[in-house]
C-alpha cells in the first residue's frame, strides 16, 4: 500500500494492527514435572486405597498447564494481552513453586488439599486471577496425562 503526501511524493504506509470488538481467546502452555499422592490423611490405608486406588502410591506426572484470556485486541498493538507477560506472571506464580516438587510436602499454598488434577486447576486459578485484568481470566487446564484433565473456567 502507498500512500501520497501533500508533495505529491510516495511513501509506504503505516501498517495497521486489525481491531475487533468481538472477544478474542488467546493461551499460553506451560509444563512443569510434580510428584503427588492422592490420599486423604483422614482415612485409613485401606479406605484411601478404595478411593484413590494405584494413585495413593507417590508417582509424578508430566503436568501441561493451559492457561486462556480473553479480551478485546488492542489496536496499537495487535495484542488481546502480551503472552510473554502472561508467561511470566504463570511462571512467577505457579511453575516455580511446583516444577520438580512434591505436590504433597513441597507447595505451602497447596496445603491441605489432595492434589488432584482438579484442586491444582482451581488453586492455579486462585493464584492467576488476581495478576492479571479483571475479567481477563477465561480458563485454567491441568493434564496429567494425554488423557487426563481438569479445567476451572468462567465458561465451564
Amino acid at each position: 500500500m502507498v500512500d501520497q503526501n501533500r508533495s505529491g511524493a510516495t511513501a509506504a504506509a503505516e501498517p495497521k494492527a486489525m481491531s475487533s470488538p468481538l472477544t478474542v481467546l488467546v493461551s499460553r502452555r506451560e509444563s512443569f514435572i510434580a510428584a503427588h499422592q492422592l490420599r486423604d490423611p483422614g482415612l485409613s490405608d485401606d479406605e484411601n486405597r478404595r478411593l484413590f486406588g494405584k494413585c495413593v502410591n507417590m508417582h509424578g506426572h508430566n503436568y501441561v498447564l493451559d492457561v486462556v484470556v480473553a479480551g478485546e485486541i488492542d489496536d496499537a498493538t495487535g495484542y488481546v494481552w502480551d503472552l510473554k507477560r502472561l508467561s511470566d506472571v504463570i511462571c512467577r506464580q505457579i511453575i516455580q513453586d511446583v516444577d520438580h516438587r512434591n505436590l504433597n510436602t513441597d507447595v505451602p499454598w497447596l496445603k491441605g488439599r489432595i492434589p488432584t488434577a482438579e484442586n491444582l486447576a482451581l488453586t492455579f486459578w486462585e493464584r492467576l486471577r488476581p495478576e492479571l485484568p479483571e475479567g481477563m481470566l477465561r480458563s485454567v487446564r491441568v493434564s496429567e496425562t494425554d488423557k487426563n484433565w481438569a479445567e476451572v473456567g468462567d465458561h465451564v
